[in-house]
């Protein structure tokens, strides 16, 4: 009977680990690499068509730099390749369900009648399919729209502008969701100090998604996006609330899995992958030095 009712607590007070919904923010500083925080923007919004759980779903610019990330991201934006996701060369593919693509088309009208501005984008590609819809780059939102407040889980990139730090917290903290966020900035410390009063599960600085491909990072969310964690070494996040936050010490340099695709990306990612993973030291060593010849070769949008 004592092994029965030690089992019993231990199945009543099992942990439950759930992530939700999302509404990533990405702060972008007057002092950050506009190129390269552009990039990251436009990957981290359109990857997957925005269907992906730490896709930047809302993005807030300092008013300095706000017209010049814009523009970056609009360029940027115009050269994605949408097309079949077999493809090697397609950058985005479609979207994967019709009720989805219609909450996408929903929020974008709402914000359009609200006054919001689409630079590109903000229609299905219907020469490829019925679920295809154009990366869409949005202007002049602010929080009383639902695309600023609500999941939209699609290739929609909004830009805010912001006046002071402390004004992009509160935008960002203005929310249910705490899945994931973002800081941009060339000052470290500045970085540190955003990400402490960012209410999330995961703030990266000067990165964006990559902590979830990070096996012992935990993963998980705060608010209405979750409880619990995901991955970790000790598995101890399935009983703690864990802030990750991480920090790239490299900022300037854009990271060799954005855009674009196609064959030389295929072979730099084959390159790393041996450089990580592979049981030969001389494997390692090789994909290294192809990897980095890779790199140096290929050009990231």
């Amino acid at each position: 009977t004592g092994r029965s009712i030690g089992e019993a607590a231990a199945r009543r007070f099992l942990p439950v680990t759930l992530e939700l919904g999302g509404k990533d923010p990405m702060i972008v500083l007057d002092d950050a690499d506009i190129d390269v925080a552009s990039s990251g923007a436009v990957w981290g919004a359109f990857m997957n068509a925005g269907q992906a759980c730490l896709s930047v779903e809302r993005c807030y610019v300092q008013r300095k730099v706000y017209e010049e990330f814009t523009q970056q991201c609009l360029r940027k934006a115009k050269q994605l390749r949408v097309g079949n996701g077999l493809d090697p060369s397609t950058d985005m593919g479609p979207m994967i369900h019709e009720g989805q693509l219609q909450v996408v088309e929903c929020q974008l009208e709402e914000a359009q009648a609200a006054g919001a501005q689409i630079l590109i984008g903000g229609r299905r590609l219907t020469e490829l399919g019925g679920r295809f819809y154009a990366p869409t780059v949005l202007t002049n939102v602010n929080h009383s729209m639902r695309i600023m407040r609500e999941e939209t889980f699609g290739p929609v990139l909004p830009v805010m502008a912001f006046d002071r730090d402390e004004d992009a917290i509160c935008l960002a903290n203005d929310s249910e969701f705490g899945l994931g966020a973002g800081v941009w900035t060339g000052d470290q410390k500045r970085g540190e100090n955003i990400a402490r009063g960012l209410r999330a599960g995961t703030v990266l600085v000067n990165d964006v998604v990559s902590s979830y491909g990070i096996s012992e990072a935990p993963h998980g969310g705060v608010k209405s996006s979750g409880i619990g964690r995901t991955h970790g070494r000790y598995g101890l996040e399935e009983m703690v609330r864990v802030k990750y936050v991480s920090i790239e010490l490299l900022p300037g340099i854009k990271r060799p899995w954005w855009y674009a695709y196609g064959q030389p990306f295929t072979q730099q990612i084959e390159a790393l992958l041996d450089m990580q993973f592979s049981t030969r030291l001389t494997m390692r060593v090789r994909g290294a030095l192809r990897s980095a010849a890779c790199l140096l070769k290929n050009q990231r949008l």
